[in-house]
C-alpha cells in the first residue's frame, strides 16, 4: 500500500517507517527539517517538507502521494528541550504548537485525505492522563476522558478531543486512533540523556502523597508495531496502546530512579506539591487513570514486544 506518515523522524516515525518499508509498503514521510530528509530516504521513504498547518501545502502533498492510509505522528514534542517544574505547571503553553498539530493539522489532512480518496486515517492521541477521574483505576476505550481537567490543561484535552472526534467520525474514511501510553525507550523523554530521565536523575520529579495515581506505558517499538498493525488490520475507532502492566507512580518511578543507578525520587505532601509544580503534576500523581489494552491485542493481532515496563527499564538502562 502507498502510506504518508507524518512526523516521520519523530520518536515514533522514526521507529514506523522502516517497519512500514520492510512490510512492502510504499511509504512517503514528512519532516519539518530539510536537514532530515536524507535520515528519511535511509529508512526506504520518500521524504516530503511539510508543515502540516499550511493547508495548501498539505493538499499538494496529500494529492502527489496519493496515499491509501494516511499515519499522523507530527507534534512539536522533540522541540522541547528541557523541562522544569514551571513547564509542568502551564502544559497549554508548552503544548501550544502540538495542539494545532492536533486540531488545525488534523484537519488539513482530512479534508486533503477526502479529496485524494484516502481508505484509512491513523491518528496519534495520549492515553497517559486524559480519562476521568472516577470510579476504577484501569480504563478502556468505552470510558469516558476527563470533563474538569486541571486549570492549564484545557486546551491540550481539548485539542486531543478535537482529534479524536474528527478522526473517527470522518464520512468515507475508516478513522482509527491510537492513545499510546507514556512513551520510554530510543528517542523519548525515558531515556538515557532524556528530559525525564534526566529529572528523575536529579531528584527534580518527586513522587506526590502516596503516589497513587495510576499510569500506562509503552515501549517506542512495541507503540510503533502497534502502528503499523492498524495500517492493516482493526475496525475504526479507538484503541489504547499500552502495555500489560499499569504502574502506580510509586511503584514506577522508584524503579525506573534503580534502573538508572540514581537516587530514590523525593516526596512532597499534596500541598507543597500544588504549590511546587501546580495542579496537572499533582493530579496525574494522585488520581491518574491507566489504560486496558485488550482491543487492541485482540482486534490489531498485536503484542507488546515488553509486556511490562519493569523488564523495559531494565532493558533500556542496561547499557547506561
Amino acid at each position: 500500500m502507498k502510506i504518508l506518515v507524518t512526523g516521520a523522524t519523530g520518536a515514533l516515525g522514526s521507529r514506523l517507517v522502516p517497519l512500514l518499508n520492510a512490510a512492502g509498503h510504499t511509504v512517503t514521510g514528512t519532516t519539518t527539517s530539510e536537514a532530515k530528509t536524507e535520515r528519511l530516504r535511509a529508512a526506504g521513504a520518500e521524504p516530503v517538507v511539510l508543515d502540516v498547518l499550511d493547508a495548501a501545502a498539505v493538499r499538494a502533498a496529500v494529492a502527489n502521494a496519493a496515499p491509501e492510509v494516511i499515519v499522523h505522528e507530527a507534534t512539536a514534542l522533540s522541540q522541547q528541550t528541557s523541562l522544569s517544574a514551571r513547564d509542568l505547571r502551564r502544559l497549554d503553553t508548552v503544548f501550544a504548537t502540538t495542539n494545532r498539530l492536533r486540531s488545525e493539522g488534523t484537519d488539513n489532512l482530512l479534508a486533503a485525505a477526502a479529496e485524494t480518496g484516502t481508505r484509512r486515517f491513523i491518528a496519534q492521541s495520549f492515553a497517559g492522563w486524559p480519562y476521568k477521574r472516577e470510579g476504577g483505576l484501569i480504563k478502556t476505550e468505552d470510558d469516558p476522558l476527563d470533563t474538569t481537567p486541571p486549570p492549564g490543561t484545557e486546551q491540550s484535552l481539548g485539542a486531543m478531543k478535537h482529534l479524536e472526534e474528527a478522526v473517527t467520525s470522518a464520512p468515507g474514511i475508516e478513522g482509527i486512533v491510537l492513545r499510546y501510553g507514556g512513551f520510554y525507550g530510543p528517542g523519548t523523554t525515558i531515556y538515557p540523556g532524556g528530559e525525564q530521565a534526566e529529572m528523575v536523575r536529579k531528584r527534580l520529579l518527586p513522587l506526590v502523597g502516596r503516589g497513587e495515581g495510576v499510569i500506562s506505558l509503552i515501549h517506542i517499538d512495541d507503540a510503533a508495531a502497534a502502528t503499523a498493525a492498524a495500517v492493516e488490520r482493526g475496525t475504526p475507532g479507538i484503541y489504547n496502546i499500552t502495555d500489560d502492566d499499569p504502574a502506580a507512580q510509586k511503584e514506577w518511578l522508584p524503579r525506573l530512579a534503580a534502573a538508572m543507578g540514581a537516587r530514590p525520587p523525593r516526596r512532597l505532601p499534596v500541598w507543597l506539591a500544588r504549590l511546587a509544580a501546580g495542579k496537572w503534576v499533582t493530579t496525574v500523581m494522585t488520581e491518574g487513570r491507566g489504560a486496558a489494552n485488550d482491543k487492541a491485542k485482540r482486534e490489531l493481532g498485536w503484542q507488546p514486544g515488553h509486556p511490562t515496563w519493569r523488564e523495559g527499564f531494565t532493558e533500556v538502562f542496561a547499557a547506561r
